[in-house]
């Protein structure tokens, strides 16, 4: 039997790179799964296509997770299909970046919005669903304790989501219900070709200061989330888990 064989999970920005892959994986492992879109239709459909030609379940549902209807209604549409939640994946998140001098209010709240207020909405919705031995997992970054210039926005909202996963693990300590947090170092994605970073100097530069000696890849990522999603984790909450390859 899969690890998550009759789990059922909710991944938010899931229609590519580090979301898409999460999907996917917790899909092999037998996890009945809803895909999270907030745009890209096409995407999110795609990956469950993918899920359920090779025999897995899944839906996508489309969500602005920055409001709190839409995170309400992603949320029921795991009980609506599935029956049940037990696994809440946080990636949705969005990047920019601009020195301190030139940020503007609108960029702060938009990164805010989706990246923050998006994971606790999303979460408040699901916590109610939730039942002894479910797993919260949140995408967080290494730029939080890096602390990159020119990401003062970007790297305060994944500041935050380092302590909200603190305080959240012991919330929902008493109710057996775990929430830890992944920090990924640069992974290639869809995202970071179309921003640029790849094949660049900052990733030249960044490769030769991590020590397995090249950027991460989406299903690096998804390998580590589906072992805090299973019974694996069981004894793991409040974690912060780098995944940099060594990025320091």
């Amino acid at each position: 039997m899969s690890k998550l064989t009759g789990k059922v999970a909710v991944v938010t920005g899931a229609s590519k790179g580090i979301g898409a892959a999460i999907a996917k994986s917790l899909a092999v492992e037998g996890a009945a799964v809803v895909v999270n879109y907030a745009s890209s239709k096409a995407g999110a459909e795609a990956v469950v296509s993918a899920i359920t030609a090779a025999g897995g379940r899944a839906i996508a549902v489309a969500a602005d997770v920055s409001k709190a209807a839409d995170a309400r209604n992603l949320i029921d549409a795991a009980t609506r299909h599935f029956g049940r939640l037990d696994i809440l994946v946080n990636n949705s998140g969005v990047y920019e970046f601009s020195s301190v001098e030139t940020f503007t209010e609108e960029q702060f709240h938009k990164i805010f919005n989706i990246n923050v207020l998006g994971l606790l909405l999303t979460t408040q919705a699901a916590v109610p669903l939730l039942g002894e031995g479910s797993s919260i997992i949140n995408i967080g970054s290494v730029v939080s304790s890096l602390t990159p210039p020119n990401s003062t926005i970007y790297t305060g909202t994944k500041g935050a989501v380092d302590a909200i996963t603190g305080v959240l693990a012991k919330e929902l300590g008493t109710r057996k219900i775990r929430v830890n947090s992944i920090n990924p170092g640069m992974v290639e994605t869809e995202g970071a070709h179309a921003a640029g970073f790849i094949g660049s100097d900052f990733e030249k530069g960044t490769v030769a200061q991590t020590p397995l000696g090249r950027l991460g890849q989406a299903h690096d990522i998804a390998s580590i989330a589906t072992f805090l999603a299973s019974d694996d984790a069981k004894w793991l909450t409040g974690e912060l888990i780098r995944a940099g390859g060594g990025l320091r």
